[in-house]
């Protein structure tokens, strides 16, 4: 067979690991840290690449996860909702999960468990589901649903990660999504070179909230080395180009990820923190405060489902 799907008991936390036993590409999944991709790896000439900026064990994720959010599933907002507060069928609410500077940040499943409710191997792949079943418990987010989130390993070292978001409350339910994982390819960001497509840059205020406008920009519109590039920003997609939408790349080593977002995610975040070993590249379906903004905010009626999805795939040049 060759994907196969095992489970480890180790580092203080259950690792799921999707393989291909033919290409040594594997995927690591933590199910009761948030579901979070902890690992996304290839071995070429008997040496191992992880391409996601994870967490060593449960300790230092229990640790850190509030620091930079690696790897967290961003829902039922993304990002930052200003002031952690927002108006939803005439009543104020007011997130009380995690706030910085004021304003709650990321959603609230960041650190949640999720269960694993389906796996399957197949000759083209290996795929497991995940559920984590939200029971609108913390303050500011008091509406039901469910979170499914699927990891499918294929056979051209590429990872297809969809998350389903079903309504199970009795009224219509304010729902953005996205992710936030850190990218590295065994060089610092400034040694890397990033390419993008989109319509535009948001404009953010001081608070990195956005205005409502979205400004003319082309600058990564071809591979551009990265160097001391500062990077807090957000974009909105061009689909109107051929995929790969994003492409980071190592020229030295040739190495590349190329990112394939649907349309359900047409924002894309970057962010580049202080010590520049890897890059935050956020597939989101909503724009900062999108709760107040309405910049790709969803209204998921009861008993519906929406579904986002992103491709990941690891190339050598």
């Amino acid at each position: 067979m060759r994907f196969t799907i095992t489970h480890h008991a180790e580092q203080g936390w259950n690792e799921v690991r999707l393989t291909d036993t033919l290409r040594g590409t594997i995927a690591s999944v933590i199910p009761s840290a948030g579901a979070l991709l902890n690992g996304f790896s290839v071995e070429r000439s008997r040496v191992r690449t992880n391409i996601i900026d994870g967490f060593r064990n449960a300790e230092d994720w229990r640790a850190r996860i509030e620091q930079g959010f690696q790897s967290a599933k961003l829902s039922p907002f993304v990002c930052r909702l200003r002031d952690s507060t927002y108006r939803w069928m005439g009543a104020e609410l007011c997130v009380e999960k995690f706030s910085l500077n004021g304003s709650a940040i990321h959603g609230i499943l960041y650190d949640a468990p999720f269960v694993t409710v389906d796996e399957k191997i197949h000759p083209d792949f290996a795929e497991i589901e995940l559920l984590h079943s939200y029971k609108g418990d913390i303050p500011g987010y008091p509406f039901a649903y469910d979170c499914y989130i699927r990891y499918r390993l294929l056979a051209d070292d590429s990872l297809i990660v969809t998350t389903a978001i079903h309504n199970r409350n009795t009224t219509s339910i304010p729902v953005a999504d996205g992710w936030h994982p850190y990218f590295t390819l065994g060089a610092k960001v400034d040694d890397l070179t990033l390419q993008f497509h989109a319509k535009g840059q948001m404009e953010y205020d001081t608070a990195l909230l956005p205005t409502g406008r979205i400004l003319d920009m082309n600058e990564w519109a071809n591979p551009r080395p990265i160097g001391d590039t500062q990077l807090d920003d957000g974009f909105l997609l061009d689909f109107g180009y051929a995929q790969p939408l994003c492409t980071l790349s190592n020229p030295t080593t040739g190495m590349y990820v190329a990112f394939h977002p649907e349309p359900s995610y047409p924002y894309l975040q970057l962010y580049i923190p202080p010590h520049r070993n890897s890059i935050a590249i956020e597939n989101l379906s909503a724009a900062p405060d999108a709760f107040n903004n309405g910049m790709g905010l969803i209204t998921l009626e009861p008993d519906h489902t929406r579904t986002f999805s992103v491709r990941f795939a690891i190339g050598i040049r």
